[in-house]
């Protein structure tokens, strides 16, 4: 019997499975996706439902676990994504060389030909805050089209939307002065979430990325010190931890140094006995290990004016604790902790198709017809609750009632410039800021109240009512 491998070979599959280095180009987009997004998209052919105008929503049923909010965040990747979404022969031809789709018809293999995303997009902007159940994107567009694009769309959107959580919670608690560095590539799931987890972050008001990578393509200088390992291997093959920073220092004067390598207290010392002679400039030290508050503190009384960085393992309720306890830190380097953590699960689901609202109702999966908007009261610049209705709605009461979702494409064209991280960063603060202080607390967070509208409860029961 033949192994899969054997007989994608003698379909003229060989050049595909020799791809071993596995990097997504633009070129790749129509690809990254589930099967079933594909096998379903051929049915809808079948059935001449392909081109009914659809309507899925994006977001979340819960949030992760003390979590009182989620900032939205991906929307600038998921409408690149649309824009550049083309099928090439070669694509078509490695699909109908599976075998999978021998019955598939004709018109599919033409559909995917000129396949192009003519749709609307409604979104919330990128570093809004959100809650449960809230769409943070709609895509409405033919069905076949807006079925195909679920996969990439929830792994941009999910992901960017924890990294840029986790980010924003962790600058509320370090404050607005501290230095903030996304050291997570290392630890982030695969070289595409390691760029996507730097952006969330420098989006969510970090100011800078170790990844070079991810800095160069945002407009951003990377940052960094230096490892343990050129501390040893200097110190071992030219005497001292002191040659090693000397050394460094050579090729790049001033720059911050790791001092907790061998003893972190001697070491101060001994740049503190050239800092204060004026031999040495130094840009801030760099603590990863050890008791951070008694180290930190002896470390600012013997280099007073130099910055101290601390890392290993941080996360939002280890800075809280180590700022309770009096650590004497002006920035920190965050990885593993910031980039992976239990998901922001979000889930796209039909919500319209041909006009005629539906829903699920499977137990625990409930979902809510028609196209929504959410509609946001504030007042004195705080989040008072929001009330999800349907956008046909006029609930603008009062004049501290907003309207979150945004067209942002329409017929697959943008309507917007793409906005720059420091843009999206002021509004992650703005929204941060406006949350209520039971929402921001990292035990026990209460998220704001939200209603369901008369019209949407009246459409539930009426959807509920046609099954």
């Amino acid at each position: 019997m033949k192994t899969a491998t054997e007989s994608l070979q003698q379909a003229g599959f060989e050049e595909i499975l020799e791809d071993r280095e596995l990097t997504v180009s633009p070129a790749d987009y129509s690809l990254l996706t589930d099967l079933y997004q594909l096998t379903m998209a051929a049915c809808y052919v079948g059935e001449g439902l392909d081109d009914r105008p659809a309507s899925f929503e994006l977001f979340a049923r819960r949030l992760p676990d003390g979590f009182g909010y989620a900032i939205a965040m991906g929307l600038a990747q998921a409408i690149d994504y649309l824009e550049k979404l083309r099928f090439s022969e070669a694509q078509i031809q490695a699909l109908q060389s599976t075998g999978i789709f021998a019955g598939a018809p004709e018109r599919f293999w033409t559909l995917l030909a000129t396949a192009r995303f003519t749709g609307d997009v409604w979104a919330v902007p990128e570093g809004t805050a959100v809650f449960a159940n809230q769409p943070l994107l709609r895509i409405e567009a033919p069905l076949w089209q807006a079925q195909l694009v679920e996969t990439y769309l929830l792994n941009t959107i999910n992901y960017q939307t924890l990294i840029a959580t986790r980010a924003a919670r962790v600058r509320d608690v370090a404050g607005p002065e501290a230095k903030l560095l996304e050291f997570g590539t290392r630890r982030a799931f695969g070289p595409q979430a390691a760029v996507w987890a730097a952006r969330a972050a420098l989006a969510a008001g970090f100011d800078g990325t170790s990844n070079v990578l991810a800095a160069l393509k945002l407009g951003r200088k990377p940052v960094g010190t230096i490892a343990h390992a050129l501390v040893m291997a200097v110190s071992a093959l030219e005497g001292s931890e002191d040659e090693a920073f000397a050394a460094f220092h050579r090729c790049f004067p001033g720059a911050p140094l790791l001092i907790d390598t061998y003893d972190t207290v001697a070491a101060a010392r001994t740049l503190a006995s050239r800092v204060n002679s004026g031999e040495m400039p130094l840009q801030g030290v760099r603590l990863d290990s050890g008791d951070l508050v008694k180290l930190s503190r002896e470390v600012r009384s013997i280099l007073p004016g130099v910055p101290i960085i601390a890392s290993g393992d941080l996360d939002e309720y280890e800075i809280a604790r180590l700022k309770t306890a009096g650590a004497c830190i002006d920035g920190y380097g965050l990885g593993t902790k910031l980039v992976s953590g239990s998901p922001v699960n979000g889930v796209y689901k039909l919500v319209e198709i041909d006009g005629i609202p539906v829903m699920k109702e499977a137990s625990g999966k409930l979902t809510y017809p028609g196209k929504k908007q959410i509609f946001r009261t504030m007042k004195d610049g705080e989040i008072l609750g929001d009330c999800l209705g349907l956008t046909a709605e006029n609930i603008h009461t009062s004049d501290y009632h907003l309207s979150l979702m945004q067209l942002v494409l329409k017929d697959g064209k943008r309507l917007q410039k793409p906005e720059s991280l420091e843009d999206i960063a002021k509004r992650t603060a703005a929204s941060v800021a406006s949350l209520p202080a039971q929402t921001r607390q990292l035990n026990n967070p209460i998220s704001p109240p939200m209603e369901i509208s008369t019209d949407l409860q009246s459409l539930i029961e009426k959807t509920r009512k046609s099954y």
